[in-house]
């Protein structure tokens, strides 16, 4: 996914015009000189030519970054089509972001103490261009949550927000057994269809499913799992979802491929699941992520009493560097805003122990960050080829917040600000029959 993008040449400002003015209002703010080329509403440009474009269409845009500075305001003038990265010279917006990036860890924007003298520069700059006032709505596609954090009500209005914009959107992006999680690449080439299929191999054999055995999928997604475990390990399933499109999707496929004897999906959350000592395996692929951080415990005890002393549970989960996942364990402003509302990540480490903390023997963790980086440039490839179907299915907005979304979470795996892991774990109090040397 990575590109090699042209070297700036030396700046060229524009001496009068909107864009000249705030490359000398943000100079303390960025610490120095413009990385990007700047082009705003009124025609005029500053900062070196042949670095990746930046064009603000309204003042909307500083608006919206005076009222929320950083990543959420840049995201809200992105979506909305006030700030735009188009491609040009060789940049896209891949390559763009990953230029941005390298330019604030060069310069240590992190740490950058703003003078009340360049505050007030900024505010007088803003107030000249017609960017003060009161802040702009929320773009559409930004999430309104309201209630108790992870209450129930909350927690089924999250998911809906994030995974019930229709079935069709996601066919267009995933590939035909709908896996929306991390694939498992042999190699760079492998096909996306080929690298999922392979994971839920790879899922089905460290649980050890076999004929008749019973596996319990919490967060069953689009059934990718589920219909795997019954279709090709003989498995009785149970999958469990709080997002109505997807059940009525499984539901479909479960009929389509008379597999009605093998797998049952509820509209059911996890902490409603009444079985205790009942399922030989539980799966659950990227879902603990949305549970939280005070809850993941009680997630923890759905997993294990659900599942026989010696049976096996394999958790597939996102990770994030820092203590609890750092300032931002949701993934980020924008993340947080516009995708999934109330995640929480953190470092793989911090989520075996409360996975041993719950009474589960963790026997294997297997990092698979990498894989990540092809799974996501699968679905921009698809995203890319079907653009034209899926504007017409949710609107520009959304197609903006998507590709979005999806370059930068690539990049995030790619420069490992984020990871992926399966953990492996046993219920102890019985034989747990994992083999002692293992081919994964």
């Amino acid at each position: 996914m990575t590109q090699t993008a042209p070297r700036p040449t030396a700046p060229h400002p524009t001496a009068t015009g909107v864009a000249h003015r705030l490359a000398e209002a943000v100079r303390p703010f960025i610490g120095g000189d413009l990385p990007v080329r700047l082009e705003a509403w009124d025609g005029s440009v500053a900062g070196p030519a042949g670095a990746p474009l930046v064009v603000l269409r309204s003042p909307d845009a500083l608006r919206r970054l005076l009222w929320h500075p950083g990543e959420l305001g840049a995201a809200q003038a992105y979506v909305t089509g006030e700030l735009d990265v188009p491609e040009q010279d060789g940049w896209t917006l891949e390559s763009a972001l990953t230029h941005a990036f390298a330019v604030g860890a060069e310069r240590g924007l992190s740490g950058v103490r703003l003078s009340p003298r360049a505050m007030v520069d900024a505010i007088r700059t803003a107030s000249g261009l017609g960017a003060l006032g009161r802040p702009p709505a929320a773009p559409a596609s930004q999430a309104k949550i309201k209630g108790r954090l992870h209450s129930l009500a909350r927690d089924r209005s999250s998911i809906s927000h994030h995974y019930d914009l229709s079935n069709e959107f996601y066919s267009l992006i995933l590939e035909p057994q709908m896996a929306y999680s991390c694939g498992y690449h042999a190699t760079p080439d492998v096909p996306l269809e080929e690298a999922q299929r392979a994971k839920l191999d790879l899922v089905c054999t460290k649980l050890g499913l076999a004929e008749g055995m019973r596996m319990l999928d919490v967060g069953c997604g689009w059934g990718s799992l589920s219909l795997h475990a019954a279709e090709h390990f003989g498995a009785q399933v149970t999958g469990v979802t709080i997002a109505a499109e997807q059940k009525k999707f499984i539901d479909a496929r479960i009929a389509e491929r008379g597999l009605q004897d093998r797998v049952e999906i509820r509209l059911q959350d996890y902490r409603e699941v009444p079985e205790r000592d009942h399922f030989d395996a539980v799966g659950s692929l990227e879902m603990g992520e949305h549970v939280g951080a005070t809850n993941y415990a009680t997630y923890v005890e759905v997993l294990r009493r659900a599942v026989r002393p010696g049976g096996r549970v394999l958790v597939q989960q996102m990770s994030r560097q820092g203590v609890g996942g750092g300032k931002h364990p949701g993934g980020g402003p924008f993340i947080e805003s516009f995708i999934a509302p109330d995640m929480t990540m953190r470092p793989v480490g911090e989520t075996v122990g409360l996975i041993e903390a719950g009474g589960l023997e963790v026997r294997d963790v297997h990092a698979m960050r990498e894989h990540y980086v092809l799974t996501v440039a699968g679905w921009i490839e698809n995203f890319e080829a079907n653009l034209d179907r899926i504007r017409d299915l949710v609107g520009e907005e959304v197609v903006r917040v998507w590709r979005l979304y999806l370059v930068g979470g690539a990049l995030a795996f790619r420069d490992g600000r984020m990871g992926v892991d399966q953990i492996l774990s046993v219920r102890p109090g019985g034989d747990h029959t994992l083999p002692a040397v293992r081919t994964w």
